[in-house]
């Protein structure tokens, strides 16, 4: 008999994960002492437990994320948005919530401290979400990213023989369609930005495009009879696409007047649940734009050494204005610029970049190389029009299966202008920074080794700060170690890469609280930055349409460096960038100032 897997691994992961002091059989122990052991194993005890009832919660409450996760028992169902289905789970989480506060945190291990402080984040932040925010009520992206993923996630990656997953798409099939009434019964049109009416409108029609890919070409693999529930199941879906699309261009998008901007005391309360870091959004951007003031300076120097022997260069002094030193900066990456692939070529050198750097990896021994594989793959249209890339690593109870690096092609309709920005900007040194970000040694292998987690639920509960600040990190950490031969161009453009993740801390908190214009973004972006035109127009709508997720790259690659030096300064000449590494990845990225406090021994927070 096959058990539950997250069941299974919960018990032997968590209770492996904590240290619970025993005394000696031959030493005699005071009362207070044998007393204080037995309660802190009583907390831990509960704790586990409640660890485990949590999980099951979340997953018998979203199915979709379940499946992603890599619990497979609720593949055949879908997410309830309905009123009811929200309030079934606000009063769960509110539940598990006040049972976590019963216990006494303080007597649990420093492991399980790490898990209870990260679990009350989540709890809060859910409940936050659904009582505050509410983005059911405003965020189309909502309905679309699930839907789309419903299919997706059982698709794209062979965790079970194909017919089993096409029956419980097949399953899922039947039930978006209710999904699509209750975003239409759940939007108020008053309260839906423009943005995001327009966004989901194009998106729309991608759900469609996974099920010709993954479904279509394979129903004649199936029985008769599963072959055609799920072609009736096709047809009514395509038939609540076109009525959902009806809807969103008919009444959603010419009625969508909220604002996509959060206000100050939304934006600040969201940013603390998704940093858990201890910066405010004033020292955050304090410190961001004093980095960018450091970094231009650098970029100046190496653009004096490039540009030094050229015809024509711009001029040079020690000490320029903002305008000299703006000249030099662009003319020396226009020559950056000037090596690039074409226009189908992105993925082709995406692929080649990335067995680059697993090679220079592997030949430094800079790290623990993983062994389950990774595609870099053509982004699914359904989430095309936020981000040009992202990595999706398997869910943390599916292992071995691929982990997808997938780029967003050049859209169709670009004009020769608009591809050429692009390509200016995704230039051959720029894609070896996304190969590094995504893929080696970035979120690719963060990924692989976040998932031998101490625990279950520091897998799930993965941070997005952790993972964005260590990819970051790891393009810093290639140019230091030498990569591509010290190349200055590379190192020019390696800081200007780093700059858009400085700027995304600035951008976010102008476009939410400071109520900035999309001059004031471009000029960040283009001018300050040194974003092209249609990277710096990608991040406007992607800043409008996400919020406090684009900060976790800086206050994450910020932390990731204090830290590495704060382990450098106590071991001295003992201090090994390998061994350093595979430790940082081995606490199953939780927020970095908990890496911090289980390296250096230092209080849970």
């Amino acid at each position: 008999m096959r058990r539950h897997l997250i069941a299974t691994a919960l018990t032997a992961m968590l209770v492996s994960g904590t240290a619970i002091a025993t005394p000696h059989s031959e030493q005699t122990s005071s009362a207070p002492q044998v007393n204080a052991t037995a309660a802190s194993a009583t907390a831990n005890a509960r704790f586990l437990a409640l660890s485990q009832k949590t999980l099951d919660a979340w997953m018998r409450l979203s199915p979709v994320s379940a499946t992603q996760t890599g619990d497979h028992r609720y593949d055949d169902h879908l997410d309830d948005l309905s009123a009811a289905g929200r309030k079934q789970r606000e009063t769960t989480e509110q539940a598990l919530l006040d049972e976590l506060n019963a216990i006494d945190t303080a007597r649990l291990s420093r492991e399980n401290q790490v898990d209870a402080a990260i679990l009350r984040n989540q709890l809060q932040s859910d409940l936050w979400n659904a009582r505050v925010l509410q983005a059911w009520a405003w965020d189309p992206q909502v309905y679309n990213d699930l839907a789309g993923s419903a299919i997706y996630g059982l698709m794209a990656r062979e965790f079970a023989p194909l017919p089993q997953r096409i029956r419980a798409a097949t399953a899922r099939m039947e039930q978006i369609p209710e999904l699509f009434a209750q975003a239409r019964a759940n939007l108020d049109p008053a309260r839906v930005p423009l943005i995001h009416a327009q966004t989901v409108a194009r998106q729309n029609k991608g759900i469609l495009s996974i099920v010709d890919t993954f479904i279509t070409p394979h129903l004649g693999e199936l029985p008769a009879a599963d072959a055609a529930r799920t072609r009736t199941a096709i047809a009514r879906l395509k038939a609540a696409v076109d009525a959902q699309q009806t809807w969103l261009d008919q009444t959603l998008v010419p009625n969508a007047h909220g604002d996509f901007r959060l206000g100050a005391a939304k934006y600040d309360q969201k940013l603390r649940f998704s940093l858990s870091s201890n910066l405010s959004r004033t020292e955050i951007k304090q410190r961001a734009q004093a980095e960018i003031t450091r970094v231009r300076g650098v970029m100046y120097g190496i653009a004096r050494q490039l540009l030094q022997a050229k015809p024509n260069a711009p001029a040079l002094p020690e000490t320029p204005t903002d305008a000299q030193q703006q000249a030099a900066i662009e003319a020396a990456l226009a020559l950056a610029y000037a090596h690039r692939p074409t226009r189908d070529g992105v993925v082709d050198a995406a692929k080649t970049a990335l067995q680059s750097a697993t090679d220079f990896v592997r030949q430094h021994d800079l790290v623990t190389l993983p062994d389950a594989p990774v595609d870099v793959i053509l982004m699914p249209e359904f989430q095309r029009g936020v981000a040009v890339a992202y990595c999706d690593s398997p869910g943390p109870l599916d292992r071995n299966l691929k982990t997808f690096f997938a780029i967003s092609p050049i859209p169709d309709d670009w004009t020769q202008a608009q591809t050429d920005s692009f390509l200016r900007e995704y230039n051959d040194s720029m894609i070896q920074l996304l190969a590094i970000h995504e893929g080696m040694p970035g979120h690719y292998l963060e990924g692989w080794h976040s998932a031998k987690y101490p625990s279950v639920l520091r897998g799930v509960l993965r941070s997005g700060l952790f993972a964005e600040g260590w990819a970051v990190y790891t393009e810093r950490m290639m140019q230091e170690q030498g990569y591509l031969d010290n190349d200055p161009l590379f190192h020019l453009v390696q800081l200007k890469f780093y700059l858009r993740t400085v700027a995304n801390a600035i951008l976010d908190q102008g476009v939410h609280v400071d109520g900035w214009s999309r001059e004031q973004a471009m000029q960040l972006m283009t001018h300050d930055t040194f974003q092209q035109e249609s990277e710096a127009a990608g991040k406007w709508t992607r800043a409008q349409l996400t919020s406090a997720q684009l900060p976790t790259y800086f206050v994450g690659v910020q932390e990731q460096l204090d830290l590495r030096e704060a382990v450098r300064a106590r071991q001295g000449a003992a201090f090994n960038l390998k061994a350093y590494h595979d430790q940082v990845l081995s606490y199953g990225a939780p927020p970095v100032r908990f890496v911090r406090e289980l390296m250096l021994d230092e209080p849970i927070r």
